[in-house]
């Protein structure tokens, strides 16, 4: 055969290597155009869904913002929620089918118990960058999450600044810590205790109740004997708080009344009545009706006119650090996996969050270890700032 003849095979195999070098750029163009996939484990029903849906509103606003400037480079964004109903193996399930439907690179779950549950997968998965719902301690740990983070401080942080505030509100303080019997209620209590004393304050008696319990007059009683200038609850979201403070103030405590994120929703508060006047609480965001500057509460504000919750804020500031992320990692022409997406997360340095955080926020570790006292005026039906922003 002469060597410049080509057989029917060859030409068929020469035509489509030839049509491969055309389509190749296109493909390369289609992947480079291929859509983020933010996938969403959200309690939209249950004992959670107060904040599912404030969580869910919050993400969907910021990726909807997001797209109609362009998304991130020139690449949409697309968020896929699930309602799990704030059980973990409903929360388990979710994630698989978003997962196994979607290419996703960044996930919101929305518990403790899932993000522990899914961190071997996350590992194994290797391209999920994920945030959620959790302020728990032990997730602020790179080494054990490598793949996680938290929007906000964790709680053993969240007792931190509130210690910090009191030291320096009233030095030498009791401080009496009200938490419940779940893991939730007990994750910050011991290392709290021992940051107290660092600060010179003193516990002089912490009261472990059942997670919704009502009946509290015994403990109560306990609690007014300690005589703590300040008590701090954590581990509730409502009941039972107002208990404690109605019956305290009855017989005649003078003690300042103190919550963790999960209390600290204005519509929350403002369901205590009288009862929550003068309560304060450690947040981590500015409130949606917050006067100061803050040109993203602006553009919500815009958007949704109605009051939004502390939850709706949280979902959306975790939305924009997700995409940050992943902005960061392509504008270093790097490819989307959670190691990359996690080191560009704590490439985060004095970074504005178009003031949701009344600071530039550094994200070194697992957690953004800041937060501000905020007071209930029930007078005024708003939470109103109690101290400067607090870093840890």
């Amino acid at each position: 055969m002469h060597p410049t003849s080509t057989s029917p095979r060859r030409r068929t195999l020469l035509a489509a290597a030839g049509a491969a070098a055309l389509t190749h750029p296109l493909s390369v163009l289609a992947q480079g155009a291929e859509e983020i996939v933010i996938g969403g484990s959200i309690p939209l029903t249950g004992v959670f869904a107060f904040a599912g849906v404030g969580i869910n509103a919050g993400m969907g606003d910021y990726v909807k913002m997001l797209n109609d400037a362009g998304g991130i480079k020139g690449r949409k964004v697309k968020y896929v929620p699930e309602d799990t109903g704030y059980k973990v193996d409903v929360s388990v399930a979710a994630f698989k089918k978003i997962t196994s439907q979607n290419k996703v690179n960044l996930y919101y779950g929305d518990s403790t118990g899932f993000s522990k549950t899914i961190n071997p997968e996350l590992d194994r998965n290797g391209n999920i960058l994920m945030a959620g719902a959790s302020f728990a301690t032990e997730l602020n740990d790179p080494k054990k999450y490598p793949n996680q983070f938290l929007v906000g401080p964790d709680y053993t942080e969240m007792f931190g600044i509130l210690l910090k505030h009191i030291a320096k509100e009233k030095p030498g303080a009791k401080v009496a810590f009200v938490y419940s019997d779940s893991e939730f209620g007990r994750d910050p209590i011991e290392s709290s205790e021992a940051m107290a004393k660092k600060l010179g304050l003193s516990v002089p008696i912490k009261i472990m109740t059942p997670a919704g319990s009502v009946d509290v007059s015994g403990e109560v009683i306990k609690l007014r004997r300690a005589a703590p200038d300040y008590t701090i609850f954590h581990g509730y979201i409502l009941a039972p708080i107002p208990e404690f403070i109605t019956q305290g103030k009855q017989q005649g405590m003078t003690s300042k009344w103190m919550g963790t994120f999960w209390t600290m929703d204005s519509s929350t508060v403002m369901k205590m009545g009288e009862a929550a006047d003068g309560f304060m609480g450690v947040m981590p965001y500015r409130y949606y009706y917050d006067t100061e500057k803050a040109p993203m509460l602006e553009k919500i504000r815009s958007l949704r006119p109605e009051y939004q919750s502390t939850a709706y804020i949280q979902g959306f500031l975790a939305a924009m650090l997700f995409t940050e992320a992943a902005k960061r990692t392509l504008d270093a022409g790097k490819p989307l996996t959670g190691p990359n997406l996690k080191a560009a997360l704590n490439s985060i340095k004095d970074f504005d969050t178009g003031g949701l955080i009344g600071v530039p926020i550094t994200i070194s570790g697992n957690s953004i270890p800041v937060g501000r006292v905020y007071r209930a005026d029930m007078k005024a039906q708003k939470m109103v700032a109690a101290s400067d922003w607090i870093k840890l």
